[in-house]
């Protein structure tokens, strides 16, 4: 069996929050608790969650952070940038890059992409094909970015995180549909291989 992923649209931006669910022990890890904690709190009906878990620290990923975390009494779980830009965030325990996060049977593997933001990580889903993305990759592009100098960021993590991902990975992003890696690599890399000189701001492969 495979975990069961568990996706709801939340919020004013349609940001999807997820659910991980283990089959076999019920438990569970909510990702990105961006709002109407009623709507999540139904999405992990029926599971024990163990905690939260944050890919990035955007208001609208986090907007019902609090609540969640009262409501849940677990533990938050981040990047140990998070809330550098944008307010106070408090972890529980930070993530490095390549750590494993248990749940219940299976494993939880951590990525660190920074770019859209410093604190941006991505979560595969170990044995798996699918990879939740945060707002590092959408179908159409890349994150959003506010300087030259993060769009470079951006970039790098393109080049040496994501495209070493195989065409099966699945990506799931924090807007949007979810998409296939290897439906846009070749885009990705025709993308990489431009000059964009130093623009910043929304992209997308073909520009």
């Amino acid at each position: 069996m495979m975990l069961e992923l568990r996706a709801r649209q939340v919020g004013p931006w349609g940001m999807n929050s997820y659910g991980l669910v283990c089959p076999s022990t019920g438990q569970s890890i909510l990702i990105d608790p961006g709002a109407e904690p009623e709507t999540l709190t139904t999405m992990l009906a029926g599971t024990h969650a163990l905690a939260i878990l944050i890919t990035h620290s955007h208001a609208d990923h986090i907007g019902a952070l609090a609540e969640m975390r009262a409501r849940l009494n677990v533990p938050v779980l981040a990047h140990p940038a998070a809330g550098s830009g944008s307010g106070e965030v408090r972890i529980d325990e930070p993530l490095a890059h390549h750590e494993c996060v248990p749940l219940g049977d299976y494993m939880l593997k951590v990525y660190h992409a920074p770019g859209h933001t410093a604190d941006q990580i991505c979560i595969a889903l170990e044995g798996d094909h699918r990879v939740l993305v945060g707002d590092t990759i959408f179908e159409g592009g890349p994150g959003k970015t506010w300087s030259a100098e993060g769009f470079q960021v951006t970039l790098r993590t393109l080049r040496h995180v994501v495209l070493a991902w195989p065409d099966a990975a699945m990506c799931h992003p924090g807007h949007g549909t979810s998409f296939r890696l290897g439906d846009r690599r070749a885009e990705i890399e025709a993308f990489l291989c431009k000059d964009h000189a130093d623009f910043f701001g929304d992209a997308t492969w073909g520009m």
